[in-house]
């Protein structure tokens, strides 16, 4: 690992300014769904804490009273801004961007912060760009309010950028920061600016993949499949051993692009970063970019037949077997 530092170029059009921490003020915006925080937005909880100054929450939604109620009492909120109309039913990211903007704009935020989520990655670049700033993505340690540490390369170089930008758009990595927990009193809460529905957008449908097993984001336990999978039927070799254990099961890119599973399963450097406390990798070879998502997992196991392949060397317990033989025989002993 090396450190680069980089300085963004300001731009002519804006007057740019630095952030202290005696000057910060942040705004979280909080992803939900089905009246569920995700769990990627109290990791960026923590980190918009650790700028030194206030967060404000902003939940927005057709009917987000219960989410605003439990966000009040995340620790770390000092206020909730709340945003409540039919334009923000479905988390289009127009919508949400403009929102943003707005809200920045009333009440001065320094910082716009957000989870590194796909949420996040779809609403904060739109942002950033109406307010003519750059975006810092995938944060994983603050050095100071406008200095920030985050992987580049697929994870195999860590970058220290330092942003000139008088207002700073980041995206937080949440296997980088703990969980901020509750606190005693509830924070105060008020409407948020109003934003018309600017009609650019349209919400059509939405199908989604209904699963007794734990999201794969926040999970504890992961199982992964990858191309030596062969076929979509053989995961359920491992629908079967996650059943077993209370496991998330996820896929690499090669496993997704053969069409084995859906691509909300897939698990490195363009799909989800997960950090649970067992990673169990089946038949992946490990590239780095499918590394990148899953390296900071606690105890990684992997499952191989090809005993050169580079999954083992970041696993702490490695089995050079047939998969189709080893999987099996381990679920039975689960």
């Amino acid at each position: 690992m090396f450190a680069l530092r980089r300085a963004a170029l300001p731009t002519m059009s804006l007057a740019r300014g630095y952030a202290s921490s005696g000057n910060v003020s942040a705004l979280l915006l909080v992803e939900h769904k089905d009246n569920k925080i995700a769990a990627s937005t109290l990791n960026a909880l923590t980190a918009a804490s650790g700028l030194g100054g206030s967060v404000t929450a902003l939940v927005a939604g057709s009917a987000p009273d219960s989410v605003v109620a439990e966000v009040s009492k995340l620790a770390g909120v000092s206020k909730v801004l709340v945003a409540k109309d039919a334009a923000f039913a479905h988390t289009l990211p127009e919508s949400h961007a403009s929102l943003l903007v707005e809200t920045q704009k009333k009440h001065g935020f320094t910082h716009l912060i957000a989870a590194h989520s796909a949420f996040g990655k779809n609403v904060l670049p739109r942002a950033a760009a109406l307010l003519d700033v750059a975006q810092i993505s995938d944060i994983t340690a603050i050095e100071g309010a406008d200095t920030f540490v985050r992987p580049i390369y697929a994870g195999n170089a860590i970058a220290t950028v330092k942003s000139n930008d008088s207002i700073k758009v980041i995206t937080v990595r949440g296997t980088a920061f703990p969980a901020a927990g509750h606190q005693d009193t509830a924070a105060p809460h008020e409407d948020a600016p109003a934003v018309g529905d600017k009609g650019v957008s349209e919400f059509v449908s939405e199908h989604m993949q209904k699963s007794d097993r734990p999201e794969l984001d926040s999970a504890t336990r992961v199982i992964a499949g990858g191309r030596g999978m062969k076929s979509g039927e053989n995961f359920g070799l491992l629908y079967d051993m996650a059943d077993k254990i209370g496991a998330a099961v996820g896929a690499s890119r090669a496993a997704v692009d053969a069409g084995y599973v859906d691509n909300s399963l897939q698990i490195g450097q363009t799909g989800k970063i997960v950090a649970p406390e067992l990673y169990v990798a089946v038949g992946i070879s490990g590239a780095i970019q499918h590394l990148a998502g899953m390296k900071d997992s606690k105890t990684i196991v992997a499952i191989n037949k090809d005993p050169e392949a580079p999954i083992f060397q970041v696993a702490d317990y490695g089995l050079v077997a047939d998969l189709f033989t080893a999987v099996p025989e381990l679920t039975k002993k689960l």
